[in-house]
């Protein structure tokens, strides 16, 4: 069940929002995520971060990008990737993880979007979800990183994140989702995911945060309840 946290005016997360970009603004020029990569480099494709989204599961972003790229050079699109040979394909997707799967995985998703979708990924929640290995996180991805739609994907990095800061108290990135909606201006939405998956990357660690640069930890629960007893 989630733990509905206090109501909060937006100001304050707004503010955190901009004090995360400004600490990963150079890294995110030098280094983007690979679904920023794949958007960019195709002027945000729908199809091709879908897919990549899908590859992306338990994967570094580095391995994504570079499958993603691969892939995409033998088979640009849904036509082509769902006639595709799905020995191939794995080939050209490993190592990502379960890359085996994926190949499956990916093929099938390319004959749903051409046949049921003339080739176009959709770009409602509800027929996004209606796609095999969808879920909310790599649909809220298909909306902000292929329509720039406003939505807030997330993953480990974001649920992780706001829990140690204190803005939410939850179990699941589903429940996380939901309340970032919640307490989130919609303005900000479009580069939460982007600006916390490189702060989660070179700042807010899973192991070994880098709390005592962190420009966010006067405003962290984390850092006051758990960092500084720990010195």
């Amino acid at each position: 069940m989630t733990t509905i946290t206090q109501t909060r005016s937006p100001q304050p997360v707004h503010q955190l929002i901009k004090d995360a970009s400004h600490a990963v603004d150079r890294a995110r020029k030098d280094d983007p995520t690979a679904l920023q990569q794949i958007s960019d480099s195709t002027d945000g494709d729908p199809f091709r971060v879908l897919i990549s989204t899908v590859l992306s599961h338990r994967t570094k972003d580095q391995t994504t990008a570079a499958a993603s790229t691969r892939l995409f050079a033998r088979y640009p699109d849904a036509e082509s990737l769902s006639k595709g040979n799905t020995r191939t394909i794995s080939r050209l997707i490993k190592p990502v993880g379960f890359y085996r799967t994926k190949a499956k995985t990916v093929k099938k998703l390319a004959g749903i979007i051409l046949a049921k979708y003339h080739g176009r990924v959709p770009e409602e929640m509800e027929e996004l979800l209606s796609l095999p290995s969808v879920g909310r996180k790599t649909a809220n991805c298909v909306l902000v990183y292929g329509f720039k739609k406003p939505a807030i994907p997330v993953d480990t990095h974001v649920h992780r994140i706001f829990n140690r800061i204190g803005t939410v108290s939850t179990k699941t990135p589903e429940e996380t989702e939901l309340e970032l909606v919640r307490v989130v201006e919609k303005r900000d939405w479009l580069e939460l995911n982007e600006v916390f998956v490189k702060f989660g990357q070179v700042v807010c660690k899973p192991i070994g945060p880098k709390c005592p640069i962190c420009p966010l930890n006067d405003r962290c629960r984390y850092y006051r309840e758990v960092y500084t007893k720990k010195r």
